[in-house]
């Protein structure tokens, strides 16, 4: 599917075309030359300018042990967003539950959704979002109980374990609210039966994972039964996103993620590189090969270019949202990036 001098692998099952709602994933990057409190201070006046804008959602995702990535505890992030904004729903994208205690997670929403009633929302993972190392440092990684760990986050929550149960008088605090809206988050199906099955949201990270998000989706869709948050399914698809007034000028800013995938791929870890510093830079034939192939997951281009091609994306998928994800070394041009992206959708 032509987007200019790159590629974006698609679904193409679907042809009608779909309403769709834009949203916003903040990595929180710490670009070279930048700090831990400039990237964090740059996280609210994103999420202030998400918000004016109209864009539906801003969360944020937990990563590890990430020079790169200033967003290593995101229920945190969550309450300094939400109470710097007014009506954007904030939420994790996601929390990685097998990192936790279930019960821990449970309590940290609940807050959130007591302090900031109707606006927050919870994306559950089951990679470590870290290094191996790192991980095990959290506490003992298994990604094969995450079905049985999503299942007590929410019979904890509800207060459904039967009487029988050694959990069954366990009190989430505070415990006159729920759990905010629950979506499991995938980046190859694994998990999307069991989304269905419990009647919650499904977001795919179509902004890194190479694999095709239509089986996904579909798996999620036939096996969704409706419940009291989601009574129709609820589908949300990432994506990679680099928006600039040219398409040259868009194609420069992605350089700085070109030799982020490249060193992340040797297990480096640092500041993500500006975009000077990666044209410099002399990659090998294999490190282009890397380069290529996490480019052909990108959208990259002027604006009318990135709205025919999420378009497209949204087509293809049927996705109820398109989360952005727009990793950009200057805070500046990030932020113009998603205001070009909302612009455009806006002109139609």
């Amino acid at each position: 599917m032509d987007v200019g001098r790159r590629s974006c692998r698609l679904v193409g099952a679907m042809t009608t075309v779909t309403a769709v709602q834009l949203s916003v994933l903040d990595l929180v990057p710490i670009g070279t030359g930048s700090s831990s409190r400039e990237a964090l201070a740059n996280m609210v006046e994103l999420a202030q300018l998400a918000e004016e804008l109209g864009y539906v959602r801003f969360w944020l995702a937990e990563h590890h042990g990430m020079p790169s990535i200033a967003s290593s505890a995101p229920e945190i992030l969550i309450a300094r967003v939400a109470a710097a904004t007014r009506r954007i729903r904030v939420g994790a994208g996601g929390v990685m539950l097998p990192n936790h205690a279930p019960l821990r997670v449970a309590e940290a929403f609940h807050t959130l959704n007591a302090l900031f009633p109707g606006r927050i929302d919870l994306g559950i993972g089951r990679a470590p979002g870290t290094d191996p190392v790192t991980s095990a440092a959290l506490r003992p990684f298994d990604a094969s109980q995450f079905p049985a760990q999503l299942q007590e986050l929410l019979a904890l929550s509800r207060r459904a374990f039967p009487p029988d149960h050694p959990f069954h008088g366990v009190r989430v605090v505070p415990e006159d609210v729920e759990l905010p809206p629950v979506w499991v988050l995938g980046s190859s199906g694994a998990t999307a039966g069991l989304a269905g099955q419990l009647g919650l949201g499904y977001g795919f990270a179509s902004h890194f994972s190479f694999d095709p998000p239509g089986p996904a989706i579909e798996r999620y869709r036939r096996a969704f039964q409706p419940s009291d948050q989601f009574p129709r399914p609820h589908v949300i698809v990432g994506a990679t996103v680099f928006c600039a007034p040219t398409d040259e000028e868009a194609d420069w800013l992605a350089k700085s993620m070109d030799l982020a995938w490249v060193r992340l791929r040797r297990g480096e870890f640092g500041r993500l590189p500006s975009p000077q510093e990666a044209s410099v830079y002399p990659f090998t034939e294999e490190e282009r090969h890397i380069v290529s192939q996490h480019r052909s997951l990108a959208i990259c281009g002027s604006p009318e270019r990135v709205r025919a091609q999420l378009q497209r994306l949204a087509d293809a998928t049927g996705a109820d949202e398109i989360m952005i994800s727009s990793v950009i070394h200057d805070p500046a041009a990030r932020q113009r990036s998603y205001r070009l992206v909302m612009e455009a959708f806006a002109a139609g």
